[in-house]
Protein backbone atom coordinates (compact mmCIF):
# COMPACT_ATOMS: atom_id res chain seq x y z
CA UNK A 1 0.00 0.00 0.00
CA UNK A 2 2.93 2.41 1.11
CA UNK A 3 4.79 1.40 -2.47
CA UNK A 4 1.55 2.09 -4.29
CA UNK A 5 1.48 6.11 -2.78
CA UNK A 6 4.93 6.17 -3.45
CA UNK A 7 4.88 5.39 -7.00
CA UNK A 8 1.59 7.83 -7.75
CA UNK A 9 3.48 10.74 -5.66
CA UNK A 10 3.78 13.31 -8.12
CA UNK A 11 7.36 13.94 -6.17
CA UNK A 12 8.99 10.73 -8.22
CA UNK A 13 8.15 12.61 -11.15
CA UNK A 14 11.27 14.17 -13.14
CA UNK A 15 13.02 13.59 -9.83
CA UNK A 16 16.47 14.03 -12.03
CA UNK A 17 15.10 17.65 -12.58
CA UNK A 18 13.61 18.10 -9.11
CA UNK A 19 16.92 17.43 -7.26
CA UNK A 20 18.77 19.80 -9.54
CA UNK A 21 16.33 22.37 -9.10
CA UNK A 22 16.10 22.06 -5.65
CA UNK A 23 20.32 22.27 -5.72
CA UNK A 24 20.11 25.28 -7.52
CA UNK A 25 17.47 26.63 -5.72
CA UNK A 26 19.61 26.17 -2.63
CA UNK A 27 22.92 28.03 -3.85
CA UNK A 28 20.75 30.86 -5.23
CA UNK A 29 19.58 31.27 -1.43
CA UNK A 30 23.03 30.85 0.06
CA UNK A 31 24.36 33.05 -2.86
CA UNK A 32 21.97 35.93 -1.79
CA UNK A 33 22.12 35.60 1.94
CA UNK A 34 25.74 36.07 1.90
CA UNK A 35 25.10 39.53 -0.61
CA UNK A 36 22.74 40.68 2.02
CA UNK A 37 24.82 40.50 4.60
CA UNK A 38 28.22 41.65 3.14
CA UNK A 39 26.04 44.88 2.31
CA UNK A 40 25.07 45.16 5.37
CA UNK A 41 28.33 44.77 7.40
CA UNK A 42 29.88 46.98 4.05
CA UNK A 43 27.21 49.71 4.88
CA UNK A 44 28.14 49.52 8.54
CA UNK A 45 31.81 49.56 7.99
CA UNK A 46 31.11 52.69 5.82
CA UNK A 47 29.68 54.65 8.43
CA UNK A 48 31.72 53.74 11.69
CA UNK A 49 34.54 53.54 9.48
CA UNK A 50 34.50 57.37 8.79
CA UNK A 51 32.72 58.78 12.02
CA UNK A 52 34.25 56.86 14.84
CA UNK A 53 37.85 58.19 14.79
CA UNK A 54 36.68 61.43 15.25
CA UNK A 55 34.12 60.84 18.22
CA UNK A 56 34.79 62.63 21.19
CA UNK A 57 33.50 63.37 24.46
CA UNK A 58 33.01 67.04 23.84
CA UNK A 59 30.71 66.22 20.76
CA UNK A 60 28.84 64.10 22.79
CA UNK A 61 27.94 65.93 25.22
CA UNK A 62 28.51 69.85 23.63
CA UNK A 63 26.15 72.16 22.40
CA UNK A 64 25.52 72.89 18.77
CA UNK A 65 27.23 75.24 16.54
CA UNK A 66 25.41 77.52 14.03
CA UNK A 67 28.71 79.11 12.77
CA UNK A 68 31.74 78.18 14.53
CA UNK A 69 33.66 74.88 14.38
CA UNK A 70 33.63 72.13 16.96
CA UNK A 71 30.37 72.22 17.70
CA UNK A 72 28.93 69.17 19.18
CA UNK A 73 25.29 66.97 19.54
CA UNK A 74 24.68 66.93 23.12
CA UNK A 75 20.90 68.50 23.08
CA UNK A 76 19.92 66.65 20.01
CA UNK A 77 20.79 63.27 21.22
CA UNK A 78 19.39 63.82 24.84
CA UNK A 79 15.81 64.41 22.39
CA UNK A 80 16.17 61.19 20.71
CA UNK A 81 16.53 59.81 24.10
CA UNK A 82 13.80 61.52 25.51
CA UNK A 83 11.52 61.88 22.42
CA UNK A 84 12.07 57.46 21.80
CA UNK A 85 10.98 56.55 25.86
CA UNK A 86 8.12 59.20 25.73
CA UNK A 87 6.97 57.44 22.48
CA UNK A 88 7.22 53.87 23.71
CA UNK A 89 5.94 54.72 26.87
CA UNK A 90 2.77 56.01 25.13
CA UNK A 91 3.07 52.91 22.21
CA UNK A 92 3.97 49.78 24.11
CA UNK A 93 0.73 49.24 26.19
CA UNK A 94 -1.73 50.39 23.84
CA UNK A 95 -0.34 48.32 21.10
CA UNK A 96 0.38 45.21 23.14
CA UNK A 97 -3.56 45.52 24.83
CA UNK A 98 -4.87 46.23 21.27
CA UNK A 99 -2.44 43.29 19.81
CA UNK A 100 -3.79 40.81 22.57
CA UNK A 101 -7.50 42.08 22.07
CA UNK A 102 -7.19 41.03 18.34
CA UNK A 103 -5.83 38.21 18.95
CA UNK A 104 -8.15 36.87 21.92
CA UNK A 105 -11.08 38.95 22.22
CA UNK A 106 -12.20 39.75 19.01
CA UNK A 107 -14.91 37.63 17.37
CA UNK A 108 -13.61 36.83 13.36
CA UNK A 109 -16.60 39.23 12.05
CA UNK A 110 -16.71 41.31 9.18
CA UNK A 111 -16.20 44.76 11.01
CA UNK A 112 -12.70 42.77 13.01
CA UNK A 113 -11.57 41.92 9.73
CA UNK A 114 -11.63 45.43 8.55
CA UNK A 115 -10.15 46.55 11.62
CA UNK A 116 -7.22 44.35 10.73
CA UNK A 117 -6.59 45.87 7.26
CA UNK A 118 -6.63 49.02 9.08
CA UNK A 119 -4.01 48.94 10.91
CA UNK A 120 -2.14 46.75 8.27
CA UNK A 121 -2.85 49.40 6.02
CA UNK A 122 -1.59 52.42 8.69
CA UNK A 123 1.58 50.36 9.04
CA UNK A 124 2.54 50.93 5.60
CA UNK A 125 1.63 54.45 5.87
CA UNK A 126 4.50 56.82 4.92
CA UNK A 127 6.02 58.45 8.41
CA UNK A 128 5.72 61.86 6.67
CA UNK A 129 1.80 61.28 7.05
CA UNK A 130 2.03 61.07 10.88
CA UNK A 131 3.82 64.22 10.36
CA UNK A 132 1.30 66.15 9.18
CA UNK A 133 -1.38 64.69 11.33
CA UNK A 134 0.58 65.68 13.97
CA UNK A 135 0.84 69.51 12.78
CA UNK A 136 -3.09 69.62 12.31
CA UNK A 137 -3.84 68.07 16.07
CA UNK A 138 -0.66 70.07 17.68
CA UNK A 139 0.37 73.10 15.74
CA UNK A 140 -2.76 73.84 14.22
CA UNK A 141 -5.61 72.53 16.80
CA UNK A 142 -3.95 72.35 19.99
CA UNK A 143 -1.93 75.53 19.13
CA UNK A 144 1.29 74.62 21.24
CA UNK A 145 3.70 74.69 18.22
CA UNK A 146 6.48 72.58 17.50
CA UNK A 147 7.53 70.60 20.57
CA UNK A 148 8.75 67.12 22.06
CA UNK A 149 5.31 66.10 23.70
CA UNK A 150 3.89 66.52 19.78
CA UNK A 151 6.76 64.51 17.99
CA UNK A 152 6.49 62.11 21.28
CA UNK A 153 2.73 61.17 20.73
CA UNK A 154 3.19 61.58 16.98
CA UNK A 155 5.89 58.99 17.10
CA UNK A 156 3.67 56.61 18.94
CA UNK A 157 1.05 56.96 16.52
CA UNK A 158 3.67 55.75 13.78
CA UNK A 159 4.78 52.96 16.20
CA UNK A 160 1.03 51.73 17.16
CA UNK A 161 -0.18 49.85 14.24
CA UNK A 162 3.61 47.73 13.85
CA UNK A 163 3.00 46.86 17.49
CA UNK A 164 -0.31 45.85 17.90
CA UNK A 165 0.45 43.44 14.49
CA UNK A 166 3.50 42.05 15.63
CA UNK A 167 1.68 41.43 19.04
CA UNK A 168 -1.43 39.63 17.50
CA UNK A 169 0.87 37.70 14.94
CA UNK A 170 3.11 36.45 17.66
CA UNK A 171 0.27 35.53 20.24
CA UNK A 172 -1.34 33.62 17.26
CA UNK A 173 1.86 32.01 16.10
CA UNK A 174 1.52 30.14 19.89
CA UNK A 175 0.69 26.92 19.64
CA UNK A 176 -2.67 26.10 20.43
CA UNK A 177 -2.01 23.05 22.87
CA UNK A 178 -0.42 25.61 25.27
CA UNK A 179 -3.53 27.53 25.61
CA UNK A 180 -5.83 24.45 25.95
CA UNK A 181 -3.59 22.78 28.55
CA UNK A 182 -3.37 25.64 30.88
CA UNK A 183 -7.35 26.28 30.28
CA UNK A 184 -7.22 22.14 31.16
CA UNK A 185 -5.44 22.98 34.41
CA UNK A 186 -8.14 25.51 35.72
CA UNK A 187 -6.35 28.78 34.86
CA UNK A 188 -8.44 31.52 33.95
CA UNK A 189 -8.56 33.51 30.71
CA UNK A 190 -6.58 36.43 32.14
CA UNK A 191 -3.97 33.72 33.73
CA UNK A 192 -3.52 31.75 30.59
CA UNK A 193 -2.63 35.46 28.66
CA UNK A 194 -0.28 36.12 31.26
CA UNK A 195 0.98 33.26 32.31
CA UNK A 196 1.10 31.28 28.88
CA UNK A 197 0.70 32.84 25.65
CA UNK A 198 2.64 35.94 26.41
CA UNK A 199 5.45 34.07 27.58
CA UNK A 200 5.60 31.80 24.77
CA UNK A 201 5.43 35.21 22.61
CA UNK A 202 8.11 37.10 24.12
CA UNK A 203 10.53 36.81 21.40
CA UNK A 204 8.47 37.87 18.50
CA UNK A 205 6.93 40.73 20.71
CA UNK A 206 10.46 42.33 21.50
CA UNK A 207 11.59 41.87 18.56
CA UNK A 208 8.50 44.17 17.83
CA UNK A 209 9.89 46.50 20.13
CA UNK A 210 13.13 46.40 18.71
CA UNK A 211 12.17 47.16 15.53
CA UNK A 212 9.54 50.66 16.37
CA UNK A 213 12.53 51.36 18.98
CA UNK A 214 15.29 51.54 15.78
CA UNK A 215 12.72 53.05 13.88
CA UNK A 216 11.44 55.43 16.21
CA UNK A 217 15.25 56.50 17.03
CA UNK A 218 16.50 57.75 13.58
CA UNK A 219 13.21 58.59 12.33
CA UNK A 220 12.90 62.17 11.05
CA UNK A 221 10.19 63.25 8.62
CA UNK A 222 7.62 63.13 11.68
CA UNK A 223 10.08 65.22 14.23
CA UNK A 224 10.84 67.72 11.30
CA UNK A 225 7.10 68.47 11.26
CA UNK A 226 6.17 68.38 14.96
CA UNK A 227 8.98 69.00 16.87
CA UNK A 228 11.22 71.26 14.67
CA UNK A 229 14.53 71.59 13.43
CA UNK A 230 16.19 73.00 16.32
CA UNK A 231 16.50 72.37 20.34
CA UNK A 232 16.73 74.85 23.32
CA UNK A 233 20.43 74.62 23.50
CA UNK A 234 20.51 73.08 27.09
CA UNK A 235 21.82 69.82 28.06
CA UNK A 236 18.89 67.42 30.27
CA UNK A 237 16.06 69.93 29.37
CA UNK A 238 12.98 67.79 30.63
CA UNK A 239 10.53 70.27 29.04
CA UNK A 240 7.47 68.58 27.20
CA UNK A 241 7.14 72.12 25.56
CA UNK A 242 10.57 72.66 24.33
CA UNK A 243 11.54 72.60 20.75
CA UNK A 244 12.51 68.39 20.09
CA UNK A 245 15.12 68.28 16.90
CA UNK A 246 16.94 64.78 17.43
CA UNK A 247 19.96 62.93 15.75
CA UNK A 248 18.74 62.21 12.97
CA UNK A 249 17.00 65.37 12.12
CA UNK A 250 20.53 67.09 13.20
CA UNK A 251 22.08 64.88 10.76
CA UNK A 252 19.56 66.28 7.54
CA UNK A 253 19.93 69.80 9.11
CA UNK A 254 24.10 69.78 9.20
CA UNK A 255 23.84 67.62 5.93
CA UNK A 256 21.66 69.77 4.03
CA UNK A 257 21.32 73.15 5.30
CA UNK A 258 23.98 74.28 8.23
CA UNK A 259 26.80 76.73 7.07
CA UNK A 260 29.76 75.78 9.53
CA UNK A 261 32.91 74.91 8.06
CA UNK A 262 32.98 71.17 9.61
CA UNK A 263 29.56 69.73 8.42
CA UNK A 264 30.85 67.32 6.49
CA UNK A 265 32.58 66.28 9.53
CA UNK A 266 29.72 66.77 12.11
CA UNK A 267 27.93 64.47 10.19
CA UNK A 268 30.08 61.77 9.75
CA UNK A 269 30.23 61.58 13.63
CA UNK A 270 26.66 61.86 13.84
CA UNK A 271 25.72 59.24 11.76
CA UNK A 272 28.30 56.74 13.55
CA UNK A 273 27.00 57.71 16.91
CA UNK A 274 23.11 56.92 15.34
CA UNK A 275 23.95 53.64 13.91
CA UNK A 276 25.65 52.95 17.30
CA UNK A 277 23.25 53.63 19.26
CA UNK A 278 20.51 51.64 17.36
CA UNK A 279 22.82 48.79 17.32
CA UNK A 280 22.89 49.27 21.41
CA UNK A 281 19.02 49.31 22.02
CA UNK A 282 18.69 45.94 19.53
CA UNK A 283 21.16 44.28 22.12
CA UNK A 284 19.34 45.79 24.79
CA UNK A 285 16.35 44.10 24.57
CA UNK A 286 17.62 40.88 22.98
CA UNK A 287 20.65 40.08 25.49
CA UNK A 288 17.64 39.95 28.94
CA UNK A 289 15.62 37.57 25.97
CA UNK A 290 19.05 35.50 25.11
CA UNK A 291 19.33 35.03 28.70
CA UNK A 292 16.00 33.99 29.42
CA UNK A 293 15.90 31.41 26.64
CA UNK A 294 18.86 29.94 28.07
CA UNK A 295 17.05 29.98 31.27
CA UNK A 296 14.41 28.33 30.27
CA UNK A 297 15.82 25.62 27.99
CA UNK A 298 15.08 27.20 24.76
Amino acid sequence: MINTKAASSPFRKSRGVNRILDRSFTVLAWIVGVCSILFIFALLFLILEKGIPKLSWGFLYGLPSEIEEGGGIGPALFNSFYVLILSLIISIPLGLAAGIYLAEFAPDRKWVRFIRTCVEGLASVPSIIFGLFGIALFVEAMGIGLTIIGGAVSLAFLNLPVLTRVTEEALQAVPKEYKNASLSLGATHLQTIMRTLIPAALSGIVTGICLVAGRAFGESAVIILTAGVSTSGEMWDFSLFSPGATLAVHLWYVQSEAIVPDAADIADKAAAVLVIVVLLINLLFRVPLWFHGRKAGR
